[in-house]
């Protein structure tokens, strides 16, 4: 896709190129903005991702991003915070430029809130960055290049990014699990219901789909998958 010409001073970010996706299913201790380009004068805090990135400048999603602090130390730890109980600091604030994956359109990008409530997970052009946005110098990047999709399963506290060839799980921990190969190119995703993701993933052999189920806790495939 041809990336948009640059307006004068400014450089034009990932949301200029496709469109943006925000999902927000699980709770979050932060508030993020989409910038259309990056600003003329930088913030104090400045990150980018990853830190060895080349030609960051070229289209990267750039975002501001606002971590919450709890207003009161009685609240219940059992409860996750929000928006309504926390407030902001405006010190804490921080920019964020992610560096862009790909300039196609049938790759994500956007934000997605995570597990943990003080993470969020930015992805440009289907490179997906996992930020603690309570130190936002501690980050994750997906190993899959491109991220074709992102789905939250809420009921199990995962994010799932699927590849071109298996499916990972994140956690509020991390790296919750990997799947074995799905497919040789291309994994679809059909369903997700409380215990399987269900799909189709090419046979190279057979050139044919066949389906497949995995197990949302452990990541293993589920016995009556072909």
């Amino acid at each position: 896709m041809t990336a948009p010409k640059a307006r004068a001073g400014i450089v034009p970010s990932a949301t200029e190129q496709m469109a943006a996706i925000t999902d927000l299913t699980f709770p979050h201790a932060w508030q993020a903005e989409i910038l259309p380009a990056r600003p003329l004068i930088l913030p104090n805090r400045h990150f980018i991702y990853p830190r060895d990135a080349d030609e960051i400048e070229r289209g990267a999603l750039e975002l501001l991003i606002h971590p919450l602090h709890l207003k009161s130390e009685e609240r219940d730890p059992k409860r996750s915070p929000s928006a309504q109980d926390s407030a902001q600091d405006p010190a804490q604030n921080f920019l964020a430029t992610c560096a862009l994956g790909f300039r196609d359109p049938a790759v994500p990008t956007g934000i997605w809130s995570a597990p943990d409530p003080h993470e969020i997970c930015a992805v440009s052009g289907g490179y997906a960055y996992l930020i603690d946005t309570t130190a936002p110098q501690r980050f994750t990047m997906i190993s899959y290049r491109p991220v074709l999709e992102i789905r939250p399963a809420p009921a199990q506290k995962l994010l799932l990014f699927v590849g071109h060839r298996s499916i990972l799980a994140w956690g509020a921990g991390g790296l919750a699990w990997e799947s074995p190969k799905l497919s040789d190119e291309g994994v679809t995703v059909t369903s997700i219901d409380n215990r399987n993701i269900h799909g189709r993933g090419w046979n190279m052999i057979t050139d044919k789909e066949l389906p497949f189920s995995v197990d949302l806790r452990s990541g293993s495939l589920s016995p009556h998958s072909n």
